[in-house]
């Protein structure tokens, strides 16, 4: 985690990571201003903080009330060095907790990461740079590239050369690329999370059998999403990317709807036609891009080859964000092992698909098999230790498919967890399923696995289907575990040998596709400096119903993105006609606003909370329409999950529209009341925002130039490292 530090005045000092900020500051007799906490002081309550963090964890996950429990940190500092201390943290438990919970709430205080950072003893280094900003250096330590290294079925390069190259890679775009976190809960099980320091918003998670392999998935993954621009989907990237030109790549083409709305003739092909425009209900306007808005320049098409012929067919930004989600996407040492991975992936995912939407039981995996791998064995018995039992899964259908399925158990919850992995190789495949299955995951975690069921409709419900997309959190049905398997098992081999292995196993996999009369369409993206693809297949690969193009579309934020963000300019009129908008509109009323316009506000602010109902009560008390703001504020206190600020503040206008609107009641006779029971502070904003002197109370002023949200611009300033680069590559000076 990068923080950065601003002297303020006399000895304060300012730290800003992520959306937060933390001021320190000095007692008075150190000659500070004793407004704040010293720098030690932060220290020392991090570890009391961290251990309380995970006695709530242990708590939670045991359904224990934590409300008795007190805990309190002291450090005893050895008068002959004060560097040397013990840090003495005792935990009261009330007396109804088993003598089994009291042993793993002192346990679970073991797992304090920072205790374990403290003491294992960071290494510090320290150094000056000309630039802050420009000192890109890749915070992963990577092994200095040799000619020997390890070497692991599926890649073209040893790892160690593998990380140096994405390392430097990314350095080169000016990302500081960090390790926020590693897991290995069981044995030849690895997977961390990176993200860009500047831009944590930008993340990947790696997994592998190895530390190393789990680096290097990470960072591929990394790249291959920079090269598809997959960290700013569905975000306004600003009005300087909208009219720049270029705004995706510089190969797009911008083309204008035809007469009445129609599609442009100029994009898709007959095949992607019948797709994504059966009942000729698709307009022009529903493709528009939605990261630019602007309309003005047509749709934004980007490129991509038909593998059956060669030919070029252009495909709608707007159609690709809102219908693949990262599906399709890979990055490689080389491009043949970038496509392995890519239709790999895809693959798996539409395997899954059919197989928990088809409600299949799948064949087991016999021992025997399993013996091979004696490694992937490991980590499926430290699991089972751990008294998670795991059934090993042949998912490849009758041996159609390249894709095998690792699924856990946990009888504590009765939650389950299908984890599918694909590769042209069964080992690879099955250890794909099994560190996929653990990914960013602790024990505790798999406590929030979803129980199966024999309902069928929530099993084949569209949006399960991409619950189990996004984190395989979605349901599975009891039939799935059938003894009575749907397919036999087969110990199928899909996979190739020697330098042109990936070269094969890429044919072999899009001649899968073509016998099963699919049409696969492929952009090739090297302008970063790596070797990145992505491959769509029409009717195959798609993580949304094709149906979002009309009726779900991401920009349906162009109707409402630019009147939100001048909400604070706009007129009585203009206001009006935006919440009839968003009436007319039919949209969720939990709908949050970053979503609705792709804003990325801060957590921690009344913008990051907001959503469509609470900004239409804020507008309708803007207009003194308080009838219809009563009625919303009801529904806001009684459906509410903001902050407790947030909802004091609407328990208070709620009594004071109550009084406004009861003809027999009057304010100055419960106002001070109010006051006693409100606080001066929040009641000045009721009464402030019945009265029209608070407009849009908790809401900061912004514009379309995004003033003021720094957690936004974050987000674009690390897209417009691409657009640089991009530009750098195609000749475009000033890019």
């Amino acid at each position: 985690m990068e923080i950065k530090v601003n002297f303020l005045d006399n000895l304060r000092l300012e730290a800003k990571f992520d959306d937060f900020t933390v001021v320190a500051d000095q007692p008075i007799r150190y000659k500070g201003d004793g407004s704040a906490p010293g720098p030690f002081d932060y220290f020392l309550a991090s570890s009391a903080l961290c251990a309380a963090y995970f006695v709530k964890l242990y708590c939670n996950t045991r359904n224990i009330p934590t409300d008795n429990i007190r805990l309190s940190q002291n450090n005893i500092v050895d008068p002959e060095n004060r560097y040397k201390q013990i840090f003495k943290i005792q935990v009261e438990l009330p007396a109804d907790i088993s003598a089994k919970d009291r042993q793993g709430i002192l346990r679970s205080i073991e797992r304090c990461t920072v205790k374990k950072v403290v003491q294992t003893g960071p290494e510090f280094v320290i150094e000056e740079v000309d630039n802050l900003d420009a000192d890109a250096q890749a915070l992963l330590l990577p092994a200095t590239a040799t000619d020997e290294g390890t070497c692991i079925l599926g890649k073209d390069l040893p790892l160690e050369q593998t990380i140096a190259n994405m390392s430097g890679i990314l350095a080169g775009l000016g990302m500081k690329i960090e390790i926020a976190s590693w897991r290995n809960i069981v044995p030849n099980v690895w997977s961390l999370h990176v993200r860009d320091a500047q831009s944590p918003m930008c993340f990947t998670n790696g997994k592998g059998a190895t530390k190393e392999a789990a680096l290097a998935s990470s960072l591929g993954e990394f790249i291959e999403r920079l090269n598809c621009n997959f960290f700013y989907n569905d975000q306004f990237w600003g009005e300087d990317i909208a009219n720049a030109a270029f705004v995706h790549y510089p190969n797009e083409r911008w083309f204008k709807p035809g007469r009445k709305d129609a599609l442009p003739a100029e994009i898709l092909d007959e095949h992607c036609l019948a797709i994504y425009n059966p009942e000729g209900e698709l307009r022009g306007s529903h493709l528009y891009d939605t990261n630019s808005g602007n309309t003005e320049r047509g749709i934004c098409s980007i490129p991509y080859v038909r593998q059956s012929d060669g030919e070029v067919v252009y495909f709608p930004s707007n159609l690709i964000e809102n219908l693949f989600l990262s599906n399709g996407m890979s990055a490689g040492n080389t491009l043949a092992e970038a496509q392995v991975q890519c239709l790999s992936e895809i693959f798996e995912r539409a395997v899954k698909r059919e197989i928990l939407e088809g409600e299949l039981a799948l064949p087991d995996v016999p021992q025997a098999v399993l013996a091979k791998y004696p490694a992937i064995l490991a980590g499926i018995q430290g699991l089972e230790e751990q008294g998670f039992p795991v059934l090993v899964k042949d998912a490849s259908l009758g041996g159609q498919f390249p894709v095998m399925c690792v699924t856990l158990m946990n009888p504590r919850t009765g939650g389950v967890f299908a984890s599918f992995g694909a590769h042209p190789c069964l080992e690879v495949a099955l250890e794909r399923s099994l560190t996929e299955l653990l990914q960013g995951r602790s024990f505790e975690g798999l406590n929030d696995l979803p129980q199966p069921t024999f309902e069928s409709q929530a099993v084949t419900e569209p949006n399960n289907y991409v619950e189990h997309f996004i984190d395989s959190s979605g349901v599975v049905s009891w039939r799935f575990f059938s003894a009575k398997a749907d397919y036999d098992f087969v110990e199928w081999d899909f996979s190739s040998q020697g330098d042109n292995a990936n070269a094969e196993e890429a044919a072999t996999l899009f001649g899968i596709l073509e016998d099963m009369g699919k049409e696969v369409y492929m952009a090739v993206f090297d302008d970063l400096g790596a070797t990145a693809c992505r491959i769509l297949v029409p009717g195959y690969s798609e993580v949304y119903p094709v149906d979002d193009l009309i009726w779900d579309n991401t920009n349906k934020a162009l109707l409402f993105r630019e009147d939100i963000l001048n909400l604070h300019r706009l007129d009585d009129d203009s206001l009006q006609a935006l919440v009839e908008r968003l009436e007319e509109s039919e949209l969720d009323d939990y709908t949050d606003i970053t979503t609705l316009i792709g804003i990325e506000f801060d957590d921690n602010t009344v913008w990051g909370q907001l959503t469509i109902l609470e900004l239409k009560l804020l507008i309708h008390l803007a207009l003194q329409q308080f009838e219809e703001a009563k009625e919303l504020t009801e529904t806001f206190l009684q459906y509410n999950d903001n902050t407790v600020e947030r909802g004091l503040f609407y328990q208070a206008l709620n009594v004071v529209l109550e009084v406004e609107l009861d003809e027999e009641l009057e304010l100055d006779d419960y106002e001070a009341n109010f006051r006693r029971m409100f606080g001066d502070e929040r009641m000045d904003a009721v009464i402030g925002s019945m009265e029209g002197s608070v407009r849009f109370h908790g809401l900061t002023p912004t514009n379309m130039q995004l003033e003021g949200l720094d957690r936004h611009q974050r987000l674009i300033d690390s897209f417009k490292k691409l657009h640089a680069a991009r530009g750098r590559a195609a000749g475009l000076a000033g890019q």
